[in-house]
């Protein structure tokens, strides 16, 4: 029995079709070995980690590719990309992309790492060299992620099989064909391991040197804060298109009615952290220049505190870094080829991630409003073409021929995108009176190389790249990594913003939110930029309006993070918003007026049952117990 592992029955039996035991050869060692001393039982706690999605990833995090906010040239060689079909509309039964339920397709084993958390929490009290506060915090940890892996598949798949504990070795074949319990039931479950875990989690790490990036009570709170805003929200409370989704017990999987109660919790929750955070000294990143040669502009230094609340690891403004998960690969496929003309054959910076013009357009106008509403704007000839001033020079270079839309808007774009013209500060010029720009047009140094080196919108996440990165001679890149930001204070002032005016409407308070946010970000109040420059004036006034502010200021102020494509799936607007084309700038010409056309990249197309992932088709058969979900 000791040279068994109790294959959570749920991962082998039940949900990937193989064996029920997994026989573990002699030279394994036992569990009985990995909790005999400290030292082992803290590999096993890492080995719980170990499975935290890898949300830096292009290649393994689907929000960055089975979405709209990158695009890439087909077909794709510049790394593998399976999420990206599910974008392309090419998601499927039989082996689904991005399985994270049964680890494959770059998908990781989530069921696995449960069942592990499960063996953790079984076997720590045993451990006989460590004092019972160490054991109950890092069994607090552990349970922390079991709720946070429960909470990824949920997100993902909606219903789940609530793996509370292993089952023995010698249950019966039927005994563990599991039901998927109902999603009220998961989103409960969810929050009672984070409430178990709280009190004995630190407020702050003691040893940082050691300890970074493992949870925290901030930690803690801040994710039951994001549980209980996506319970809330309409693509899991009181959906009609689930109304009639039910088990083989006849059980409904899904809330047969809206519960506004749901967004009371929710803010509360927010509140809970956010307070927290506030007490022990979390607080938006503003930059602090740290190259005192140069004198730099009010603009560069607005963009530095926008860039560098995500790449400038453990800033104030990080409540959850994953060391898991460090930006890497990441900056490679963002930080144009050729951004440096002297050296355009250097082969570490790939450019890959082509940001689409529906992004591009999603940003504000420089008076803090969307660019469709902005009555000082001329939305109808954004794609005109416009030669930039002195006074656009730390944003565009100077003399350069660009589209209208890349003029004139909020400091967010200027950070967060590199275009055709566009200044890149740092990468080795730190004076933002000498910097890069990039020349993307056909011929010129950021132009497509190779299949391999190819952005194929004209647009790129310049927010992703440190700025202290060195683009070398030859093939040398310098990349200063740092922890993926899974989340920071932004993030929850505006899900606090959402949650007050989802279940009271507009007011002070959920403005207090969104202006802190915007004010970083160099935006007057929202108040003041709708009543002055929106022609819709009142906009802010009314739920359904400020509702709509959230969700576009949460899509901005996050973008490229990961969460748009989730944001979209809880609020049900991926039916519409992604229901349209993706486009670019035609980015093969040499011309100005040739290059800045619109060009219709892939017609993309998003079904309701896409809000939710399929299972795979062999676990359904395994366990006649299991439901697939809904248009699968």
């Amino acid at each position: 029995m000791k040279h068994l592992k109790i294959t959570a029955v749920l991962c082998i039996g039940i949900l990937c079709g193989c064996n029920y035991l997994d026989i573990v050869p002699d030279n394994i060692a036992t569990i009985d070995y990995a909790f005999r001393m400290r030292n082992e039982a803290e590999k096993y706690l890492f080995t719980c980690y170990s499975y935290m999605p890898a949300q830096s990833s292009p290649s393994a995090n689907p929000a960055f590719t089975a979405g709209d906010e990158f695009w890439f040239s087909y077909p794709f060689l510049g790394f593998s990309a399976p999420a990206w079909n599910i974008a392309r509309g090419n998601q499927n039964i039989v082996d689904p992309y991005a399985n994270f339920w049964d680890g494959a397709q770059a998908g990781t084993p989530l069921f696995k790492g449960i069942r592990d958390c499960n063996i953790f929490l079984e076997n720590i009290d045993t451990v006989p060299d460590m004092e019972e506060v160490e054991k109950a915090r890092w069994a607090a940890e552990v349970k922390f992620l079991k709720a946070y892996y429960d909470f990824w598949l949920v997100r993902m798949y909606g219903p789940i099989p609530l793996i509370k504990e292993n089952l023995p070795v010698s249950s019966s074949p039927e005994a563990v064909k599991l039901w998927r319990e109902p999603v009220d039931t998961c989103f409960s479950y969810i929050v009672s391991l984070i409430d178990e875990a709280v009190p004995f989690l630190p407020e702050r790490l003691e040893d940082e040197t050691s300890e970074l990036g493992r949870i925290t009570q901030p930690i803690a709170l801040a994710l039951k804060a994001r549980v209980l805003a996506t319970e809330a929200s309409p693509l899991f409370n009181g959906n009609p298109d689930y109304a009639n989704v039910t088990d083989s017990r006849g059980m409904h999987l899904f809330s047969q009615e809206s519960d506004a109660d749901k967004w009371k919790k929710a803010a509360e929750a927010c509140k809970a952290a956010i307070d927290l955070c506030h007490a022990i000294g979390y607080k938006l990143y503003r930059y602090q220049q740290d190259i005192a040669t140069y004198d730099l502009s009010d603009s560069t230094v607005t963009k530095m505190s926008i860039r560098n609340s995500i790449c400038e690891k453990w800033n104030s403004e990080i409540i959850w870094g994953n060391t898991n998960s460090m930006g890497n690969s990441i900056q490679r496929e963002a930080t144009p080829t050729g951004l440096d003309p002297s050296n355009p054959a250097n082969q570490n910076t790939h450019g890959n991630l082509g940001v689409t013009l529906k992004i591009a357009e999603l940003f504000y106008t420089r008076n803090g409003v969307p660019i469709t509403e902005d009555k000082t704007w001329d939305y109808s000839g954004r794609l005109n073409l416009k030669m930039a001033t002195a006074a656009d020079k730390y944003n565009i270079a100077e003399g350069y021929t660009t589209a209208a839309l890349n003029f004139d808007r909020e400091p967010r774009f200027y950070a967060d995108l590199g275009f055709d013209g566009g200044i890149w500060y740092g990468q080795g010029r730190y004076d933002d009176k000498d910097t890069w720009h990039l020349e993307a047009k056909s011929g010129q140094s950021s132009a497509p190389i190779t299949n391999t080196r190819y952005n194929i919108t004209g647009y790129w996440p310049k927010k992703l790249v440190h700025y202290q990165n060195v683009i070398g001679t030859g093939n040398t890149y310098t990349v200063q990594q740092y922890p993926w930001p899974v989340i920071r204070l932004a993030d929850l002032y505006l899900l606090y913003a959402e949650a007050l005016n989802e279940e009271d409407g507009p007011g002070t308070a959920a403005y207090r939110w969104i202006d802190s946010v915007r004010s970083r970000a160099g935006l007057r109040p929202v108040a003041e930029s709708w009543t002055n420059f929106s022609t819709n004036p009142g906009k802010y006034q009314t739920k359904e309006g400020l509702r709509a502010i959230i969700h576009q200021e949460r899509l901005i102020e996050l973008a490229f993070e990961g969460q748009r494509y989730w944001d979209l799936r809880r609020w049900k607007e991926a039916l519409s918003v992604m229901n349209s084309p993706v486009r670019g700038w035609d980015i093969n010409q040499e011309a100005d007026a040739a290059y800045y056309r619109e060009r219709v990249l892939f017609d993309q197309v998003f079904k309701t049952r896409d809000y939710l992932w399929p299972i795979k088709q062999q676990d359904i058969i395994v366990n006649k117990e299991l439901v697939q979900n809904p248009g699968w």
